[in-house]
């Protein structure tokens, strides 16, 4: 198992005021899936994702990934599995205009030993996969939002991590781009790639096999998604 949750709960204080955010969730993933956690604004599921991806802690519970519990793993050590495990796809993109987008892609490889001829190659590979070859020396602010949204996945992929997670991929992008971005996503997931993403769109969270639904920081559902088969015609269309 990659993932395994167990009474996940995270509470968030200000001064004598305690706000439970996650109220002792749990769940598994296996390696391969691809998993929405799906909810409205302030249901918990952006929270669910930052300890998911070892950006914060849970208060109590357990999650363990890779049989490695990470309650027992320092900072030093959460930044490491941020660095190797996992790859990060955000609604904003979070790419850096100052660098080409050939540079963004391969910058993530610059915190490893890999020499700059092999970060290149990784990067300019990716951005092949993602029909992107001819954009290598533009600025992000010369493409469009998909584009953008294609150089993030690629990024995200440059380091070769066991779990992508999507954060309102296709938040910023109009239906066209936005079924562009899902059907790289599918096909990603198609060759292996465990996939998280995060929504509170139906329509996006229909791409996935699996849908979790939280709500007041409780699982209200977890369903296979028997939907994806429609999901997969539109983006045919």
């Amino acid at each position: 198992m990659l993932i395994s949750v167990k009474n996940l709960k995270k509470d968030f204080v200000n001064g004598e005021v305690v706000t439970s955010v996650l109220k002792g969730i749990s769940f598994e993933i296996e390696k391969g899936s691809f998993v929405s956690i799906m909810g409205p604004s302030g249901s918990g599921k952006s929270t669910l994702m930052h300890i998911l991806s070892f950006l914060d802690k849970p208060t109590s519970g357990d999650y363990i990934f890779e049989g490695k519990n990470i309650k027992n793993l320092s900072d030093d050590d959460l930044a490491d599995m941020r660095s190797r495990k996992v790859g990060f796809i955000f609604q904003s993109f979070n790419l850096l205009n100052t660098l080409s987008v050939l540079e963004n892609v391969a910058l993530p490889l610059t915190y490893t030993n890999t020499p700059l001829d092999a970060r290149n190659r990784r990067a300019k590979n990716l951005l092949e996969q993602v029909g992107l070859s001819h954009r290598l020396d533009y600025s992000p602010n010369k493409l469009s939002g998909g584009e953008k949204q294609r150089v993030a996945i690629a990024r995200a992929l440059v380091n070769n991590p066991e779990v992508i997670f999507a954060d309102e991929p296709t938040g910023n992008l109009d239906s066209k781009s936005g079924a562009q971005v899902m059907k790289i996503l599918q096909e990603l997931n198609k060759k292996g790639n465990t996939i998280i993403l995060v929504t509170h769109e139906k329509s996006t969270a229909e791409h996935a096999e699996r849908i979790i639904k939280i709500k007041d920081g409780n699982i209200i559902e977890d369903v296979k998604n028997f939907c994806r088969q429609e999901a997969k015609d539109e983006l045919i269309k």
